[in-house]
């Protein structure tokens, strides 16, 4: 489940991009949400590698990030074997192993919240993003970096830091450190581009 919310992440921000910026142009939160905001739908590739203490080496995966607004997203992990996550609207579908489960989020409230966030990412609501995390930002337009700390303490029991890093509205790496010490890094290329 951890890794799914790097996923969702991922899939929110890693679709088209929009019109570029000038490297010296101010570049704040609001800016970053406007940019983010404006994509409706994308596709893109990734990359992830897991660091987990009880692996004595790191775990690398790769497939395919869908999202559709307002609330459509998925993860097909192609390697190193099939897994299907998609949440659709409140519902989580995890298809593995030929087996499908689905579960209201409701029930996952951690990944419920992280969930919420990042839907308000999309839609461009730092208002609704700072509920739930502390946001910092860093970089201009061509090269940027957000922070998300999560404020909640149940979430912080599981979730140090969220980085997302980018150019413009093209995201590049998403980063998640978990409190235990573990972390992965997903790295990321729009789809379209191939």
């Amino acid at each position: 489940m951890r890794v799914f919310f790097a996923v969702l992440a991922a899939a929110v921000l890693c679709i088209t991009s929009t019109p570029t910026f000038a490297a010296d142009a101010s570049w704040t939160l609001d800016r970053l949400m406007n940019t983010l905001g404006a994509k409706k739908s994308g596709r893109a590739h990734f990359t992830e590698t897991r660091y987990l203490k009880i692996a004595q080496e790191p775990l690398e995966s790769s497939g395919e990030l869908v999202f559709v607004a307002p609330d459509h997203l998925e993860k097909h992990t192609v390697s190193p074997k099939p897994e299907n996550l998609v949440v659709d609207g409140d519902m989580l579908t995890i298809d593995r192993n030929g087996r499908k489960t689905t579960v209201p989020l409701r029930n996952i409230p951690e990944a419920g919240a992280f969930i919420d966030s990042i839907r308000a990412t999309l839609a461009g609501n730092r208002f609704a993003l700072e509920n739930v995390y502390t946001v910092s930002v860093a970089g201009h337009g061509d090269d940027w970096t957000m922070t998300l700390v999560p404020i909640d303490s149940r979430m912080k029991q599981k979730v140090s830091s969220i980085t997302l890093a980018g150019t413009n509205a093209a995201l590049a790496r998403v980063e998640i450190r978990q409190a235990d010490g573990d972390h992965s890094l997903m790295r990321l290329q729009d789809a379209s581009a191939h």
